[in-house]
């Protein structure tokens, strides 16, 4: 089996199949099983929909792509099938999870709800219910993969012997790649900038209430949030939701249809919401944001916090991650001893990854040094002010144990756990009843298979 193919899958092919199906604009006039794992079918408008959707993001599809596509769906079938008779367990909120962030996925993709939905020619609900076994075998894949290879373990000997086999040539280049946390404050604003703001909500809210001015205007002129001023201060939420703010959402689904709430407060700043309309879980709400502005008063008084903080720092009087856990005030990274991360989640950063108020934050800063307090803004939020650690600095180089221990140990065991997947595979194929249409069974990548299934006839 291709490395690379069966690393990804459990992550990938299970989700551009699913991810094919609201994009078809016409019909599958003809279908057929192309192949048997057990008692699971794959289709062969699955193959298609895959390798349709594949070029659709961009991918480059080798030749041989549609028998790699169907040998990784086969081998998912076979974990599917061994998790059924192992009874692992996947609940319905976690494959409802899935689904409700797989429909706000196309959303975003389609523009509105009612574009998928046309496009679709489904409804959501019944797009969740086409989509819901699909889901549930991604689950239960995932699951089976993780309790074959959860035993598996890396030692220092096996990751240099992994990384001497590499050819120098072949050793990647890194950039010049940084480790940087922070603590951030945000300054209260006083009494006197909330009351303000408070007084401007509801004086659009008594303008929209009274039929003077339309909501959606309103929003578009005074809101302070750049995420929804061109739509209006519009979204489209649903009651899962984990990426909002939680008193927000709560409050978007205690009004009814064209109701205002009052103005409340989020740590965004204060709020009016409109409910335009609500089905079960899914709403669509609008919002206008004001954010009380900070004075140079409360900018001065927070560097004076952060500025003695910094000197605790400094004396070794405490330690970084305990200095983030009890005064930042950033969600984000407070408990993760105020790591910043990177795109992918990696605390290896490149300076591009970074806002320009910390790249400039940095450019004298040694490492193992605590930056002077500053003041930096972003959009939709207060003005901050924050002190940033440097923890390390790599610079342009090509792959190496001492500096890439973590990242070619974490390669060492990716294949290691390969290897027993495909091991497990091995041993387990042979037991399944496998059927594999003529169509693919000349494909050099199922040959495992095709013997596989000659045997279940013979065995007839």
């Amino acid at each position: 089996m291709n490395k690379i193919f069966l690393l990804s899958v459990i992550c990938y092919l299970s989700s551009v199949i699913t991810f094919a199906q609201p994009t078809q604009s016409k019909p599958v006039l003809a279908d057929k099983i192309v192949a048997i794992v057990g008692d699971k079918i794959i289709l062969k408008s699955d193959i298609d929909n895959s390798i349709i959707e594949m070029q659709r993001q961009g991918m480059e599809i080798p030749e041989n792509g549609r028998c790699l596509t169907l040998e990784q769906a086969l081998s998912i079938k076979s974990l599917v099938l061994q998790a059924e008779k192992d009874s692992i367990p996947i609940s319905d909120e976690e494959i409802e999870g899935d689904l409700d962030n797989q429909v706000r996925y196309f959303i975003s993709q389609y523009g509105s709800k009612e574009e998928l939905e046309r496009v679709a020619a489904k409804t959501v609900y019944q797009l969740k219910e086409d989509f819901k076994d699909g889901f549930k075998d991604r689950k239960l894949a995932q699951a089976m993969r993780n309790k074959i290879v959860e035993n598996i373990k890396i030692t220092p000997n096996e990751v240099k012997s992994y990384f001497e086999k590499i050819p120098v040539d072949s050793l990647p280049l890194y950039e010049s790649e940084i480790e940087v946390s922070q603590i951030v404050s945000y300054p209260k604003a006083s009494r006197d900038a909330e009351e303000y703001c408070i007084q401007q909500l509801k004086e659009y809210k008594e303008q929209v209430e009274t039929g003077k001015k339309d909501f959606k205007t309103l929003a578009s002129i005074y809101t302070e949030d750049p995420g929804s001023k061109q739509s209006g201060g519009e979204y489209e939420i649903n009651r899962n939701q984990k990426d909002l703010d939680p008193i927000w959402l709560s409050k978007a689904f205690t009004l009814k249809e064209g109701q205002i709430s009052s103005p409340f407060k989020t740590r965004c700043g204060y709020h009016i919401l409109q409910l335009v309309s609500r089905t079960g879980d899914d709403a669509v709400v609008r919002h206008i944001l004001k954010v009380p502005q900070v004075t140079l008063v409360e900018i001065n008084e927070g560097k004076q916090k952060l500025d003695s903080v910094r000197a605790k720092l400094i004396a070794g009087t405490i330690q970084f991650g305990e200095a983030v856990n009890k005064y930042s005030d950033d969600e984000a990274s407070k408990f993760n001893a105020g790591q910043v991360q990177g795109r992918d989640g990696s605390s290896f950063i490149t300076i591009d990854e970074l806002d320009k108020n910390m790249v400039t934050m940095l450019k004298d800063l040694q490492v193992g040094q605590f930056s002077q307090p500053t003041e930096f803004a972003e959009e939709g939020k207060p003005r901050g002010i924050r002190i940033i650690y440097l923890k390390s600095k790599a610079e342009p180089h090509r792959e190496n144990l001492k500096d890439d221990y973590n990242k070619i140990a974490q390669r060492a065991l990716e294949e290691k756990k390969t290897v027993a997947l495909e091991n497990w595979f091995n041993t387990k194929v042979a037991s399944y009843y496998i059927m594999i249409d003529d169509e693919f069974r000349q494909c050099a990548e199922m040959q495992r298979w095709v013997n596989a299934a000659n045997s279940s006839l013979g065995k007839k």
